[in-house]
């Protein structure tokens, strides 16, 4: 049976509804995949850190469906078309049919790619998301976007491909190490900051609640962050205009990542110091206070997460990457921008010498 502190939300997209449920003890409720599982055969991919912490506990529960797993190695630098094709390897080895499901175990990178893997295999098989990571849980299981890196750009091959649920077990935090912990906390500051002024606040007063591992704070928060997910999606699933917003920091954090090499700085990481950039260049378009931009930078800050990019990636580096962008339209970069807390917009009307001084501002002009 469900427990009674489960939440459950929901994404609204017509007949590729589906449900959110965050709680605990979940991992084990047999219940509950087997409502959303409408073949019997189950491909589990998961990674080699959380497959010894989880994955024994998720085929107990699908006791009585015909289970296969594949484990694939752990990181970012991993989520590429070679890996990728280990999925396909294992369910046409075990003869897996158009009606299995495949279930992702693990944090984005697992997300992303059995996602995409259940877009592609014969043209379309189920998917079942369950996070295990808080980035994970607030932000990349939530929408429906999968896919791989390319070396010259993150996330550059994929598919808006819905999963059936979603199964966020908070206990799965337990076990997540700080760093891996902090990242994720740059997605759920930037729900506050792209339409809910609110939840920001509410992060300003208990972000050491977070950081202490609070299961009703965590809680709290992947609900928030969830709720605010689902709304955009439901109103742009294919991100055509609002669901853009999501981006906020992102195009500076790709830039950082795939710079350094996918590994180096964690996703969250990127995305913290490029929610800081984004701020800086929303003050010099007069959009954002000075006082705002120093709340914003003092909750990343706050947070354990890099306020500044590295200083290895200079301006004409720093332009090259972000030029490789899937929010480039006719040769245009568009970035998320912040006119207040709580107020966001996606545009190119901004002053290009206005984006060089925020990238020489952090003194990586070297």
């Amino acid at each position: 049976m469900e427990s009674t502190t489960t939440q459950t939300l929901h994404v609204d997209l017509g007949d590729r509804s589906y449900p959110i449920y965050i709680g605990t003890d979940l991992l084990g409720q047999a219940e509950l995949y087997q409502r959303h599982i409408p073949g019997q055969q189950v491909m589990v991919v998961s990674n080699e850190t959380v497959a010894p912490l989880y994955l024994e506990q998720v085929l107990t529960a699908l006791n009585g469906f015909q289970t296969a797993s594949i484990i694939l190695p752990d990181g970012e630098k991993f989520k590429t078309l070679a890996i990728w094709n280990h999925i396909f390897d294992a369910l046409l080895n075990k003869h897996f049919d158009r009606r299995c499901t495949i279930l992702a175990l693990g944090g984005g990178v697992i997300g992303d790619m059995a996602g995409f893997a259940a877009a592609a295999y014969q043209r379309g098989v189920h998917f079942i998301q369950v996070p295990t990571t808080l980035l994970a849980q607030v932000d990349s299981s939530v929408g429906g976007k999968t896919g791989l890196n390319h070396a010259l750009g993150k996330n550059m091959i994929g598919a808006f491909y819905q999963p059936r649920c979603v199964i966020a077990d908070t206990n799965t935090l337990n076990t997540l190490d700080d760093r891996q912990l902090v990242a994720g906390l740059s997605e759920v500051i930037k729900y506050g900051l792209i339409t809910d002024a609110a939840f920001f606040i509410w992060l300003e007063q208990n972000l050491d609640n977070l950081l202490n591992r609070d299961i009703s704070a965590l809680s709290y928060a992947i609900q928030c962050s969830c709720q605010n997910k689902a709304q955009i999606v439901a109103a742009d699933e294919l991100e055509t205009g609002q669901r853009a917003l999501l981006n906020l920091g992102h195009t500076f954090g790709h830039a950082i990542e795939t710079g350094m090499g996918y590994g180096e700085w964690l996703h969250g990481e990127g995305v913290g110091a490029g929610i800081c950039m984004a701020a800086s260049l929303s003050q010099k378009a007069g959009w954002l206070t000075k006082g705002e931009k120093k709340r914003i930078i003092a909750l990343i800050e706050h947070a354990g997460l890099p306020t500044e990019p590295p200083a290895q990636l200079n301006p004409a580096r720093f332009k090259e990457l972000m030029s490789v962008d899937k929010k480039v339209l006719d040769g245009n970069l568009r970035l998320i921008l912040l006119q207040g807390i709580g107020k966001s917009l996606v545009t190119d009307n901004f002053k290009h010498d206005d984006l060089t001084a925020t990238l020489n501002e952090y003194g990586n002009a070297n």
